[in-house]
């Protein structure tokens, strides 16, 4: 398994980032959903259109991770924070909580195929490169991170459309 936190319990070490995008987000479903928009029109900005694999990968699992802030790292009037950098040919999501007694399991668990909730992990796990869980570096709680390598796609095409309409 591509897994989880490291033995030593500490993340691998980062590359400098080449372009980093970082904020909090209120600890409600509605700021989970903002922190997967942004996320995605942050990687449109970075050359990785809407509808290219790197940003609709990337995009679900910030959106999984942004959901298990919300559902199982709320502590009331605490946000979550979110920080997506990339790194040479890696970005690297990571979703940070306060709730550092409520940890994600090391491997993603066996759901019952009836269940409406419980596969987040999975799809995290399934899709990124790498991912795991550390401690929160600068606050208590946790720090539930993904990796997912990526290639430079190239800036966004302009709409023909709009183009069209410029001659």
């Amino acid at each position: 398994m591509k897994s989880a936190t490291p033995p030593n319990g500490h993340m691998p070490q980062r590359l400098a980032p080449e372009r980093e995008f970082a904020m909090c987000f209120t600890s409600t479903p509605r700021g989970a959903r903002l922190a997967r928009r942004l996320v995605s029109h942050r990687l449109n900005d970075w050359g990785h259109p809407y509808t290219t694999p790197a940003n609709e990968t990337l995009t679900l699992i910030a959106a999984e991770l942004a959901a298990n802030a919300v559902r199982h790292g709320t502590v009331p009037g605490r946000d979550f924070h979110l920080q997506l950098t990339r790194a040479d040919d890696v970005c690297r999501i990571e979703v940070s909580d306060t709730r550092a007694e409520k940890q994600p399991p090391s491997a993603p668990p066996v759901t019952d195929s009836a269940s409406e909730s419980g596969r987040g992990l999975l799809l995290v796990a399934a899709l990124s490169d790498a991912w795991g869980v550390t401690p929160r570096r600068a606050a208590p709680g946790k720090t539930v991170w993904a990796e997912l390598q990526v290639k430079a796609e190239g800036h966004p095409q302009q709409d023909a459309r709009c183009e069209g309409r410029r001659q």
